[in-house]
């Protein structure tokens, strides 16, 4: 299965609930669940003629809907689930946390990047160093303590000036950013009240379990 390429938009409806895929627009009266009649409803023409979902149904549409807003295809998001089972402790809140220490994740997450497919440009791009060296694998895990930053080269690329005026940014407890030097500095892990997507991780667990 290739990258999805189609609508952004088109997600969020099928999911009835914003993912945050296209950045800015997700927070205007640009966004298609707001200003579009029977946003919330789901595309296609048999949108409002869905039978009642089984219990499968349901726990497939979690899964889905944490797949997209992640932007990670099938084999991946299946990957950190097998990897959060063998770990101590919830499989589905180390399955979260293990995503939300991918560092395309870590560079929305500092302001960055306007969402995260953004993010991940920026990362495929060189733009972003890690503990001063460039890592340009999205995917990659960061650490405690680990130093994320813009590479000092592309620090004057407009695409970051905004962020650089920017005064306030709203950051997890885990994370610390410095907007004059585009720099950030991973404090602790992300634990699971960290993590602000409405997602019933106990549901992907059941799913998989089958």
């Amino acid at each position: 299965m290739a990258r999805y390429i189609g609508s952004d938009c088109r997600l969020c409806r099928r999911e009835g609930m914003k993912l945050f895929l296209k950045g800015d627009r997700c927070y205007s009266d640009k966004c298609a669940l707001v200003h579009r009649k029977g946003g919330l409803t789901p595309p296609g023409q048999h949108g409002l003629s869905r039978k009642k979902a089984t219990g499968y149904a349901i726990q497939l549409r979690e899964k889905q809907k944490t797949k997209r807003a992640y932007g990670l295809l099938e084999k991946q998001f299946r990957m950190y689930y097998e990897k959060a089972e063998k770990m101590r402790g919830v499989t589905g809140e180390n399955m979260l946390i293990l995503i939300e220490r991918r560092l395309d994740n870590v560079v929305y997450r500092l302001g960055l990047g306007a969402s995260r497919k953004q993010a991940r440009q920026m990362v495929n791009h060189s733009l972003i160093t890690v503990n001063g060296r460039v890592v340009n694998i999205p995917s990659y895990l960061i650490k405690v303590g680990d130093v994320v930053a813009v590479k000092e080269s592309k620090k004057n690329n407009t695409v970051f000036a905004e962020v650089k005026e920017e005064k306030a940014v709203s950051l997890p407890k885990w994370l610390e950013f410095d907007n004059a030097s585009l720099t950030g500095k991973v404090l602790a892990l992300p634990a699971r009240e960290d993590i602000d997507l409405s997602i019933s991780e106990h549901l992907i667990v059941e799913l998989y379990s089958r």
